[in-house]
């Protein structure tokens, strides 16, 4: 197993991640926040643009996890590898986004 191929899971899984609100809002019609909105990653772009971007995403994630290397669901290196981009992006997004959709609320006792 070479080291280029569990970055490239990692960064796979980091991807497909991002796909997901993305995908969702735009199919929603809904807006969301992206690059390519004004402020960057803060202001809202369109639905469209949202189904667009996660789009891109997901054919990313998949060119990183399907065609590099050989991804075995059985390999546990390799399922860490996609596990820990999709955690870390996901622990990312809800943070930052979190910031502007009310989601970083204090916890309870």
């Amino acid at each position: 197993m070479a080291v280029h191929d569990l970055v490239s899971y990692f960064f796979g899984g980091a991807f497909l991640a991002n796909a997901v609100p993305h995908l969702v809002s735009g199919m929603m019609g809904r807006p969301f926040q992206s690059p390519f909105a004004t402020p960057r990653g803060q202001g809202l772009s369109s639905s469209t643009v949202n189904a667009l971007w996660g789009f891109f995403n997901l054919v990313v994630g998949y060119c990183l996890v399907c065609r590099v290397g050989a991804f075995d669901l059985r390999d546990t290196a390799d399922v860490a590898a996609a596990g820990l981009g999709i955690f870390a992006l996901a622990i990312f997004s809800a943070r930052h986004f979190g910031r502007f959709n009310g989601g970083n609320t204090p916890d309870l006792p």
